[in-house]
């Protein structure tokens, strides 16, 4: 079977295409950046086939109807479509798991534009473009929050009346996608299924998961996007009443709020200069002093949520980093395990100055393991597609 696994942003558009069958082969993958903006690049590539573009697309149409030519030319596609399109969409008002697409699941997904408000309005305009340019191929959904739907209840409810429920309000998280890769790759690499786990996905969308035989019980993203360890523009974690203070006393307006959480927070907002780690790491080497305080904001953040998903799992015997963070900076890996020796996490310096994907980092004597691993979040979605159709005939 071939999947067109998908990723969308508010101005971009990302694919790999994978052949599914006893094995699995990716076949071509691109990515398209600036969409509806002055500015944009398109890369794709299929073996030994490339194309390089430096110019933005209008739309989702432009886009879609690029990847689907270059596809066509490479002969990989029966017809010049796929056999179904899997999209790694949050998440949606009563909707979790793994879905088809129908205009229904919109507006479901459309009911959750106030907290998606970066996510759902692009994913859902550019799902119908697909409808269109794609008739008859099955586009089907892995939310998010799928990963997280088993947890306890008292890990995902709020201290709010229960009628909430009926609106979707409860902790629903995220990156489930990543965070079910993680957990299946240190499975296989550790030969057990009955690990305690944390998973920590760091990148410029940070979330962290506590995961016992494979099940999500516990995680760091709520109802919305906006919470956790800070991210690279939105703040995380914060006094729900901060909202009202800022407008009732302060005289802010509601779209300045939404500003200061979701574009002016985070990192950003603690460094005065920029969301990526690499930047404020470099920063902070060299005297920046709120460099500095967001980096140690962020591992702090780390460091707390492995105590606390430590405790609600009754122990630990594996942690995991993924993400562009998690797998690239040995800084923030060092500083949010630092002083954890307690818990039985020992870091060798050396091989997490050195690690790669795959690497397993933690001291020879350490009795927790410790893992880099590069998650690969489109293939599970892909996988999980094919897994849906199947069911269905």
């Amino acid at each position: 079977m071939l999947v067109l696994a998908c990723n969308v942003g508010s101005t971009s558009l990302k694919y790999r295409l994978f052949r599914l069958g006893n094995a699995q082969e990716e076949l071509a993958a691109g990515h398209f950046e600036g969409i509806g903006r002055a500015s944009g690049r398109a890369r794709q590539k299929a073996g030994a086939l490339e194309a390089s573009e430096d110019r933005p697309r209008p739309g989702y149409e432009e886009a879609i109807l690029s990847m689907i030519r270059f596809l066509g030319v490479t002969g990989l596609m029966r017809g010049g479509l796929p056999d179904c399109v899997a999209f790694k969409v949050v998440a949606a008002k009563h909707v979790s798991g793994v879905a088809e697409l129908t205009e229904e699941v919109l507006q479901d997904m459309e009911a959750f534009n106030t907290l998606l408000p970066a996510h759902n309005p692009p994913y859902v305009a550019a799902v119908r473009q697909f409808r269109k340019l794609m008739p008859g191929v099955p586009l089907i959904g892995s939310f998010e929050t799928g990963f997280f739907q088993g947890m306890p209840e008292e890990a995902y409810l709020y201290a709010l009346p229960l009628e909430m429920l009926e609106h979707g309000v409860r902790r629903n998280g995220a990156h489930g996608a990543s965070h079910e890769y993680v957990t299946g790759w240190i499975e296989k690499e550790t030969g057990r299924g009955d690990l305690r786990l944390i998973s920590c996905h760091l990148g410029g969308s940070s979330s962290m998961a506590a995961v016992r035989g494979g099940r999500a019980i516990d995680t760091t993203l709520g109802l919305s996007l906006q919470s956790g360890l800070p991210h690279n523009n939105r703040v995380g974690d914060a006094d729900p009443c901060l909202s009202l203070y800022l407008q009732e006393s302060l005289g802010y307006s509601l779209e300045r709020v939404k500003s200061l959480f979701s574009r002016e927070g985070g990192l950003l907002g603690l460094s005065g200069f920029s969301g990526e780690m690499w930047e404020i790491e470099a920063a902070a080497a060299a005297g920046n002093r709120r460099a500095q305080t967001a980096f140690g904001v962020y591992c702090y953040g780390i460091k707390k949520y492995i105590g606390s998903f430590a405790a609600a799992l009754g122990g630990l015997d594996v942690i995991a980093f993924t993400g562009g963070i998690g797998q690239n900076s040995a800084r923030v890996r060092a500083q949010a395990l630092l002083g954890l020796d307690f818990l039985g996490i020992l870091l060798d310096p050396e091989k997490n100055g050195k690690a790669g994907p795959g690497s397993l980092i933690s001291a020879a004597d350490s009795k927790v393991l410790v893992y880099v691993v590069a998650t690969n979040e489109e293939l599970v979605i892909a996988q999980k597609a094919r897994d849906h159709l199947i069911k269905r005939a």
